[in-house]
C-alpha cells in the first residue's frame, strides 16, 4: 500500500498492511535534516522582494526539502504548513500566493501517494485568560448572539476549506482545544449547544467536498467523546494521556465508530525514561492497532526542545510493531 492508502484505510476503519504515523506538526527538522523548513529567505517579506522565478525555484526547493523529510519519516500525511502571510486568509479566505504554489509544487512531487493536510477548524476554542471572562459574559447575556458568531465562524471556515482543497489539500487538521487536564471548557450541555452544531456543520461539508477531517483537541475528552464522534471527524487526535484518556478505554467505546490517533505521552518524551518512552509506544500500538482505526502519532507534536533520539525511539518501536 501507499502511505496514502494506509491513511485512508485507516481513516474509513479498514486495515491497512501497516499502521500508518504522521504528526499534526514537525518541529524537528533542524534536528533531525540539517535546516528549518521556513528559513529567513522564506518569509513573506522577503519572498516578495524576489522576481517571480525566483520565488518559484525556492519553493520548489522548499517542497522537495518536505517531501525529503516526511517521506524520511514515513508519514502517511504531510502536515502542508507552507510559507505566506496567514493572517490574510483567515480574514479574506484567500490563500497567500506564496502557498497556493508551495502546496502545488508539494502535490506535483507526491502525487497520490501521500496526503497533504493543513489546519481547518472554525469552532471556540478554549478563551485565553483575558478573553474568558468576556466569553462567560456572553453566554450568559448574550446566547443568540455567541451563536450567531459561532455560525459566521463556521461558515467562514467552510470558505477558506474549499479553498484549500482546490490547492490540493485532502485532509483537514481540526484544531481547536475544547478540554484542560479536568475536563472540557463548557459543559457537555453548553458544548451542545454553542460548539457541537457548527463542528458538525465544517465536517459535514468536508465530507461532501471529499475531505478527510481529523479532530484534534488536547485535555481530557471524555465528558464530550460521544458528542464528538456525533459530529462525524474521520478521526481523533491527541487522546491526551496526560489528562488521563486511555487509548484502550476510547477503543472500546467509540473504536467502531471513529479512527484514533495519537496517546504516546509527549511529555515521557521530554522527562521521562527510555524504558517510559518505549512502553508508551508499546501500549498505544497494543490496543489501538487491532481491527484497523489507528493512526499512530504523539499525543501533541514532536515539539521544538525534544532530543531528536527520544522521538526516535518511538518511531522505532512503530516500525518493530506496525505490521497488520
Amino acid at each position: 500500500m501507499t502511505p496514502k492508502e494506509r491513511a485512508v484505510a485507516a481513516l474509513t476503519l479498514k486495515v491497512p498492511d501497516k499502521v500508518p504515523t504522521f504528526e499534526l506538526e514537525f518541529q524537528l527538522e533542524e534536528e533531525m535534516f540539517g535546516r528549518k523548513f521556513i528559513t529567513e529567505d522564506l518569509k513573506p517579506e522577503n519572498l516578495r522582494k524576489l522576481g517571480q522565478k525566483e520565488k518559484e525555484a525556492k519553493l520548489y526547493e522548499l517542497a522537495e526539502y518536505f517531501v525529503h523529510v516526511y517521506s524520511t519519516l514515513e508519514y502517511s500525511i504531510i502536515p502542508g504548513y507552507g510559507p505566506g502571510d496567514m493572517r490574510v486568509f483567515w480574514e479574506t479566505g484567500k490563500l497567500p500566493e506564496e502557498l497556493v504554489l508551495f502546496l502545488k509544487y508539494l502535490r506535483e512531487l507526491v502525487g497520490d501517494t501521500m496526503m497533504i493536510a493543513h489546519h481547518g477548524d472554525g469552532t471556540y476554542s478554549i478563551p485565553d485568560g483575558e478573553k474568558m471572562f468576556e466569553f462567560a459574559y456572553a453566554i450568559a447575556d448574550d446566547p443568540e448572539g455567541v451563536k450567531e458568531r459561532a455560525e459566521k465562524m463556521a461558515r467562514d471556515a467552510i470558505r477558506r476549506n474549499k479553498a484549500l482543497q482546490e490547492a490540493g489539500i485532502d485532509c483537514l487538521l481540526l484544531c481547536c482545544d475544547y478540554c484542560y487536564n479536568s475536563g472540557p471548557f463548557l459543559s457537555p450541555r453548553m458544548f451542545e449547544e454553542f460548539i457541537q452544531p457548527y463542528l458538525y456543520m465544517i465536517i459535514d461539508e468536508a465530507r461532501r467536498d471529499g475531505l478527510y477531517t481529523i479532530k484534534h483537541t488536547d485535555g481530557n475528552i471524555m465528558p464530550i467523546l460521544n458528542q464528538l464522534v456525533e459530529c462525524r471527524p474521520h478521526a481523533l487526535h491527541s487522546l491526551d494521556p496526560m489528562a488521563g484518556v486511555d487509548i484502550r478505554e476510547v477503543k472500546r467505546l467509540v473504536g467502531d465508530k471513529v479512527c484514533l490517533c495519537g496517546n504516546v505521552n509527549c511529555a515521557l518524551l521530554q522527562t521521562g525514561t527510555d524504558e517510559e518512552v518505549i512502553a508508551s509506544a508499546e501500549y498505544c500500538l497494543t490496543y489501538g492497532k487491532p481491527g484497523g482505526g489507528y493512526i499512530f502519532c504523539t499525543s501533541n507534536v514532536p515539539f521544538k526542545g525534544i532530543k531528536p533520539e527520544r522521538y526516535q525511539l518511538i518511531l522505532d518501536v512503530w516500525k518493530r510493531m506496525r505490521d497488520y
